[in-house]
């Protein structure tokens, strides 16, 4: 069986400038809503709100580290390092899907953006066909 490549990851596309923040201008992680059973890697259930997972800043360092670390070594040695360095267990399947969903969604709002280019580019060659077109609605005159 082949070994699966490592996800690479891309710079920011042409044109963008802009990332959504995942930490804050000063350095803060912010919180998350709750939305599955799992406390995901790097977050802790906040004690006055079961809603609310508060970050845990070294722990989400070091998984951005883990994840430069994933183009050289396997999914089960990078998985041993993390737990070992931040001494809250993840196994190689679960380190696997958190960066495999974060791959997804950023390819996912990728595509959203250049469909809604998509659309906008669509819209105004539709208008100006119709504008141009005899009897639309550019070439009416209101005789009233």
């Amino acid at each position: 069986m082949a070994r699966k490549q490592a996800p690479k990851y891309r710079s920011l596309p042409e044109g963008q400038s802009w990332r959504v923040p995942k930490k804050g201008l000063d350095g803060e992680y912010y919180p998350i809503v709750r939305v599955g059973r799992h406390v995901p890697f790097g977050y802790e259930q906040d004690e006055t709100d079961s809603q609310l997972l508060q970050p845990i800043p070294e722990q989400l360092e070091m998984l951005e580290t883990a994840k430069t670390y994933l183009a050289e070594y396997s999914l089960r040695m990078v998985a041993q390092w993390l737990s070992r360095e931040s001494g809250r267990y993840i196994s190689h399947v679960g380190l696997f899907k958190r960066v495999n969903i974060e791959q997804q969604r950023r390819n996912a709002a990728q595509s959203y953006r250049g469909y809604e280019r998509l659309a906008k580019e669509a819209a105004e060659k539709a208008k100006k066909l119709e504008d141009n077109r005899l009897g639309g609605s550019g070439t009416r005159r209101d005789n009233d």
